[in-house]
Formats: structure tokens, C-alpha cells, sequence
């Protein structure tokens, strides 16, 4: 759990803390490929799992960046529905296997990460956190877990890649021929090697809670606006206004080969909206283009995975977007085993619901390569910057450590072969 600590360090904090922690402490997956980090501040010792970091965060960001992080869309039938899905399976363990020397460590793409999980493309979080993709990237690298940064971050993909050489870069793209080509030749020239092509936004999802709660692209000033961020003076000062003064006014740096439009500019509207010409006559322009690793996220059905694999795609990323885009949409837990059966030259990742090392566990039974995790990860950096985030990931890889040997696994590999899990209904 304290993954990052030197042992005296650990065994001061160990006395404030319950067995199983400490237990946690000694066995965490984290701790031999993390450097060390500063003794944690009590505002994160408090935090033991990841909804803890919702809460936290809830209280902590105005209640516009807030509903923008958490929502959905419409009803939030499917956010909803992510998180029940979960529930519908069992595990069935195995016993006295002798787990004393299981790793959580995973190879994928030919890189051996420290754990089985990987932060997802978010949006525009250096509005919740102060240098948030920075911040997201330099604590994916510290403790070797891969993270993919969003299109529509507000710092620059150039920055980002020099944190952090082994980040991926998720494009949201235009039907637009030119300007894809211009913007991969970028992202090239930056230095990543796996681009990952978000395919299930060809309009701007219709995210009423946003209006309710006051949040709009672009910002719009008003009283309410500047209400919520009195408030919430730790953010204010500590992220927008600190963001503000040291660097000027966000934009959107990502989206097309130049920079995008401010974040309280009008024209982010039109730059968000112009992909609904995007098809696979651009997917392949894509695959002769781009000469690294080419993951394909958002795919749902099994066709669409068939597809993808014989265009070209190097991985596949069963997504519905968290519940953000179409609402109703089906959980990518119930098929993720048939995409992953279907597929199976390529890794099949899965996003979308998960906070408990059981989920990412039962991700992997269902034939999952690899998870990926994003708001809770939001959230940490929003309250504790790099060491939150390095906490939230520590949290959770001690969970499925802890969860492996409960389960009588050594390897995460061995839950694609095994029978560990059981559909309840």
C-alpha cells in the first residue's frame, strides 16, 4: 500500500495502521519499481481504496469540474450499469496452491509492466489538477504502468512525451484527411510509439448533468461559476489560479497538429464536434501513416473487433467511454469474452467501471490482456497531485496482489486458462 516508502518510513506509518495494511505494505507489487516517495501527507493516509478518492475529490473541486469528472450521460443508465455488470459474476477459488511468490507484473506489447492495469485517456485534466496529465504521466512512470494521454489535454503532447517516453497518445480524429496526416506526423515526431484512435465520438454526447451543474465547453463566466470557485479556495488557488499565473490561459493543445482553441474560446465547440465524418477509408489511411503500434478503443462489437484486427490494428480496447457517450449503450464486460475469443492475435484490453482489484481480476478471467482505469485516477490528482495518483495506483495494485492470492493465482496469465469464475446471472 505505502508502495514508495523506505522501510524505516514504512514502519513508522505501519503502527498507525491496521494488519492488513502493514500486510499490504510488505507484499505490495509497487514497491521494488518505485523510487522512493515523500512521507504521505494524512489527508491520503486516510484514503484505502479507490471510491475513497471520489469522495475526497467531491468535496474538493468545484461542483462544475466535479459533475464533469463523474457523469455520464443523459440518465447514467450505463456508468450505472458498468459498475453492475461486475456483480453478475462469482469468483471460485483454488486452495492451497502457494501463492507466496505471485507477481501482478505483465507483459504487454513486449514491455514487462509492474502491474496489470494502466491509466486511461482523460480529458482536460489539468482543470481538476494543477499540471494534471503531467502530473498522471510522471506517477505512470515511476511505478511502470503504462498511461495514455488524451486529444483533448490541455497541455501539450511534446511536454508529455519528455516526462514520460513510453506514454501513449489517444487521438480524437477528424474526417479530414490532411489534417489527420498532419497530426500523426506530430505525434511521430514527439517521440511516441502507440497511438491509440478513440472510435465511438462522432458527435458530442449529450451530457445534460454538465448544464445542470454549470459546466460547459467552452467555460462561460458567471456568478455561479465564480461562487463555486470561492468556495473551493484549495482549488482555486491551488489549480486554476496557480495554472493561470505560471502559464497563461489553458488551450487545447492536442486535438490537431496546431494548437487548439482556449478553453473559454467559442470555436472549442467546432473543434470538438467535426468528427462525424471519420471511417475506415481514414482507419487505413491511419495504418499506412502511422509505423508504431496502433491500439483501436471504444469497440463493442464483435464485427467492428474483426475488423479493426484485419485492417491493421495492433490491440483493441473494449470501451464504451465510462458511460460518456451513448446512453443505453451496453457494458464492455458483457462482451468482452466474445471480442477477446474472437481476437485472440491481438491483445484485447477492457476499460469502463473498474475500481476494485476483483474487477480487474475478473477482466482477465473474461480474456482481457490488459485494464485500464480513469476517473478514480482523475480524482487522486486532483486532491494529492503525483503522490496521490502514486498512492491510488499502489491502492489498488496491493489489491489485486492480495485478491490473486485469495484467488490461488501466481500469474494473471493463469486466469485466461483457468476456471476461476462463474456467471451468476
Amino acid at each position: 500500500m505505502f508502495a514508495c516508502l523506505r522501510p524505516a518510513e514504512g514502519r513508522a506509518h505501519a503502527k498507525r495502521d491496521a494488519p492488513e495494511v502493514r500486510y499490504a505494505l510488505a507484499n505490495n507489487p509497487l514497491r521494488r519499481v518505485a523510487p522512493p516517495e515523500k512521507k504521505l501527507s494524512r489527508r491520503l493516509e486516510r484514503l484505502l481504496c479507490l471510491d475513497d478518492f471520489e469522495s475526497a475529490a467531491r468535496r474538493h473541486l468545484p461542483r462544475p469540474v466535479f459533475a464533469y469528472i463523474v457523469g455520464g450521460v443523459e440518465t447514467d443508465r450505463s456508468v450505472r450499469d458498468n459498475r453492475n455488470a461486475f456483480s453478475e459474476y462469482g469468483f471460485v477459488p483454488r486452495t492451497l496452491v502457494g501463492v507466496a511468490r505471485r507477481s501482478t507484473t505483465t507483459t504487454l506489447f513486449g514491455h514487462e509492466y509492474a502491474a496489470p492495469f494502466g491509466i486511461a485517456p482523460m480529458g482536460i485534466t489539468a482543470l481538476s489538477a494543477y499540471r494534471g496529465d503531467i502530473v498522471l504521466t510522471r506517477a505512470a512512470a515511476n511505478a511502470n504502468v503504462p498511461m495514455a494521454v488524451s486529444g483533448s489535454s490541455l497541455i501539450r503532447l511534446e511536454d508529455i512525451a519528455r516526462e514520460n517516453p513510453r506514454a501513449w497518445f489517444q487521438a480524437y480524429l477528424p474526417g479530414d484527411e490532411a489534417a489527420i496526416e498532419a497530426l500523426i506526423e506530430r505525434v511521430a515526431r514527439a517521440g511516441f510509439e502507440t497511438l491509440v484512435i478513440t472510435v465511438d465520438i462522432p458527435v458530442a454526447a449529450n451530457r445534460e448533468n454538465n448544464v445542470r451543474a454549470g459546466f460547459s465547453i467552452p467555460l462561460r463566466p458567471s456568478l455561479r461559476l465564480a461562487w463555486d470557485g470561492i468556495t473551493h479556495p484549495r482549488w482555486l488557488l491551488g489549480t486554476f489560479a496557480r495554472t493561470i499565473l505560471r502559464h497563461g490561459m489553458p488551450h487545447f493543445e492536442n486535438n490537431y497538429a496546431t494548437r487548439g482553441a482556449p478553453i473559454l474560446s467559442p470555436d472549442v465547440l467546432r473543434d470538438y464536434s467535426d468528427r462525424a465524418h471519420f471511417d475506415w477509408s481514414h482507419f487505413a489511411l491511419l495504418r499506412r501513416i502511422w509505423k508504431g503500434r496502433f491500439v483501436v478503443k471504444g469497440i463493442l462489437d464483435v464485427r467492428d473487433a474483426l475488423r479493426a484486427r484485419d485492417a491493421g490494428a495492433d490491440g483493441i480496447i473494449v470501451s464504451n467511454h465510462g458511460g460518456r457517450q451513448l446512453d443505453g449503450v451496453v457494458s464492455p464486460l458483457r462482451v468482452l469474452g466474445a471480442i477477446a475469443a474472437a481476437c485472440p492475435e491481438i491483445p484485447v484490453m477492457f476499460d469502463s467501471g473498474v475500481r476494485r482489484g476483483t474487477d480487474v481480476l475478473t477482466a482477465f478471467a473474461l480474456g482481457a490482456r490488459f485494464v485500464f482505469v480513469g476517473r478514480p485516477f482523475n480524482y487522486a490528482a486532483a486532491i494529492g497531485g503525483e503522490a496521490g495518483v502514486a498512492r491510488a495506483i499502489s491502492l489498488l495494485a496491493a489489491e489485486v496482489s492480495r485478491d490473486m492470492a485469495m484467488l490461488g493465482v501466481n500469474r494473471i496469465d493463469e486466469l485466461a486458462a483457468g476456471e476461476f469464475l462463474m456467471k451468476l446471472r
